[in-house]
Order: structure tokens, then sequence, then C-alpha cells
């Protein structure tokens, strides 16, 4: 029970997310020529919300907070990646004299689930997980709403 509220938790943060960044990149837009600012303050806002969950499982009496060299490594890994899809989310949502804005309707559908079909896609490649003809029909089924959709 616990695995599926945190489930639903990570969904609804993650289009809370979606929904403020878009809010953050329209009122930045209006004043800055680059939305590098917003980024770099939603990721120290992040990060203040890891400091903060860190201090609790401290308070909870959580003692080692060691990983092994390989987790650090792949946890840089997906921090570039995170990274660098923030700054795309801000202009993506934003606009800037090079690109048009896109409403969060399309732009989220289309980034989340084409997200969904390469992290399903690479699993399958890189780490061998098993795929079905579940994940298989799922993910064509994202795939023609991802293109659905980008095809505005």
């Amino acid at each position: 029970m616990i695995s599926i509220a945190l489930l639903l938790a990570a969904t609804v943060f993650y289009a809370g997310y979606n929904l403020l960044i878009k809010q953050s990149s329209v009122h930045a837009e209006l004043a800055a020529v680059t939305t590098i600012t917003a980024t770099i303050v939603l990721q120290v806002a992040a990060l203040s919300v890891s400091l903060v969950f860190l201090a609790t499982l401290r308070v909870w009496g959580v003692e080692s907070f060691v990983l092994p060299a390989p987790a650090y490594w792949w946890a840089v890994g997906a921090g570039l990646c995170i990274g660098a899809a923030e700054i795309c989310y801000f202009y993506i949502f934003g606009g800037s004299a090079y690109t048009e804005a896109f409403p969060v309707s399309v732009a989220t559908p289309v980034i989340v689930g084409g997200a969904v079909v390469l992290a399903t896609l690479g699993a399958w490649w890189f780490f061998r997980e098993s795929m079905g003809i579940r994940e298989w029909l799922g993910s064509g089924l994202i795939l023609a709403g991802v293109v659905a959709l980008a095809g505005r």
C-alpha cells in the first residue's frame, strides 16, 4: 500500500512541477533574457527538500548515508540529465527569441510520454529488463499519443 501511495505522490508532485514551472517560465519571460536564474532557484529548492528529508532521517535515527561508488556516479548522471531537462523546460514553456512557447497541455504529455517510452526501451536495451506484449503495446499507444500531440 505504501508503494501505491508513493507512486501517487510522485505523480502529483511531478504534475505540480510541470504546472509550476510553466507559470515561472511565463513570469520570467516578461522580464528576463534567459531563464537560467529560475532553473537555479528550482534546483536550490529541490536541494532544500532533500536536505530537510536528510535531517528528518537523522532525527529518526538513520545513521549511515554512505553509498557504493557506482550509486554516486549514476546519481551524478541522473542529476546532469534533470538539470539539462529543467533548462529545456523553462525555454519550452516560456519561449525565447529563438523558440515558441508551448502550452502545458501539449508539452507535458509529449515530454513525459516520450520519456516513458524512451526509459522503457532503454531499460529493455541497456539493463536487459523483460518486456512482454503489455509493455510493447503500452509503449506503442503512448508513442501514438505523443505523435498526435506533437503534430499540432
